[in-house]
């Protein structure tokens, strides 16, 4: 996991529409980095549609909310469009990302296990230091906790 205080690795995903991010992009900004585990799944789409309802409020705080999973770009434009979201979700296919941010951790389900993707967000300041993070996130009320820890910057 990256600490806080530390810069923020440097990374460029491409998002549901094609089109490329990178993290110096939004620097100047606040940036809400958060890794999901899949796309349309229960849990991440409530995290996101939780964000995507909350997209007003970081819009005024002027802050970038980014979602990333190792799915593909087509797994992406499928998701944003069946629930409307107004924000980049990214695709890492190849994990590289989600490893340097220490979110791919190995796991276990019904004894059986595999690698993949913890719940976990990182608030990113506008000088590219990680300011807060929030391991094995929660999702009911994460994104709350999110907009209560930027406004209090």
């Amino acid at each position: 996991m990256i600490e806080t205080k530390s810069t923020a690795p440097a990374f460029t995903l491409e998002d549901q529409d094609g089109v490329s991010h990178s993290l110096k992009d939004s620097r100047g900004k606040c940036v809400v980095l958060y890794f999901y585990p899949k796309d349309d799944t229960s849990g991440c789409t409530k995290q996101a549609c939780q964000f995507r309802d909350a997209m007003p409020q970081f819009g005024k705080l002027d802050a970038v909310v980014l979602g990333v999973s190792p799915q593909d770009v087509k797994s992406k434009a499928k998701f944003a469009g069946k629930h409307d979201l107004n924000f980049p979700v990214l695709a890492d296919l190849d994990a590289k990302v989600c490893q340097k941010y220490g979110v791919w951790q190995e796991k276990s389900m019904y004894g059986k296990k595999y690698m993949g993707v913890v719940r976990t967000t990182y608030l990113i300041g506008p000088n590219g230091k990680v300011l807060h993070r929030w391991d094995k996130v929660k999702v009911p009320g994460h994104e709350e906790a999110v907009l209560e820890a930027i406004s209090s910057l």
